[in-house]
């Protein structure tokens, strides 16, 4: 069953496409990466899979919701806030009672200390947080940014590992990387280095993205 569904989705800013074109499919359950050297648009892709950026062009459906885990500069820790704080914190928006800490707390979160400062985790660690603070929404779609900067091979593998338990849930997982391996994964959405400049508004429909265009592996 598919859960998020892009139709010739396209972002543009001023007269340059950030992405164009843009179709894809993601059932629940799978793993979809969004890559391509830094400036080609990832992040851009990202939130506007989860809904989180307007589109100029085409339409983006959800199946359920969509949650961001860690997105550097959009959905990132506190840096005061512990661990525990951020679980609370997350429950309280979402409308649950506080009593759901417990469970959540004891559930491990992914080995993270509950008493850990926003401001000391490493970027894996927030990779971690992120993951555990969107799962509380119990969403269909969890998008995630960057999960090769600033981690190790063997990070970047353990994380790996937990995404695929997660997608094992029925959650389908969406996430950013420069590349990917394409076993780990069901669809590469594979952005170029340039922006291509935008149509005036009245001939956009005849006139064609040089680059940035996502294509489907």
């Amino acid at each position: 069953m598919s859960v998020l569904t892009a139709t010739g989705a396209g972002v543009r800013h001023r007269r340059r496409w950030l992405f164009r074109d843009l179709d894809v499919v993601a059932e629940a359950g799978e793993l979809l990466a969004v890559v391509g050297p830094p400036g080609s648009g990832r992040t851009t892709v990202l939130l506007a899979l989860a809904r989180r950026f307007r589109l100029s062009a085409g339409k983006i459906d959800l199946s359920g919701t969509a949650a961001l885990g860690y997105v550097p500069g959009v959905e990132e820790p506190e840096p005061a806030f512990s661990v525990a704080e951020h679980v609370r914190e997350r429950l309280a928006l979402l409308g649950r009672p506080a009593r759901d800490a417990t469970a959540v707390l004891a559930d491990g979160l992914y080995g993270l200390d509950p008493a850990g400062k926003g401001r000391q985790l490493t970027p894996y660690q927030k990779q971690l947080l992120g993951l555990a603070l969107a799962r509380l929404a119990e969403p269909a779609v969890i998008a995630i940014d960057g999960i090769d900067l600033g981690l190790d091979a063997a990070e970047q593998n353990e994380l790996w590992r937990i995404l695929g338990e997660l997608a094992g849930t029925g959650v389908a997982v969406v996430v950013t990387a420069r590349d990917v391996d394409p076993d780990r994964v069901a669809t590469v959405i594979r952005l170029g280095d340039h922006r291509a400049p935008a149509p005036p508004d009245e001939h956009a429909e005849t006139e064609l993205a040089e680059a940035g265009t996502g294509e489907m592996l």
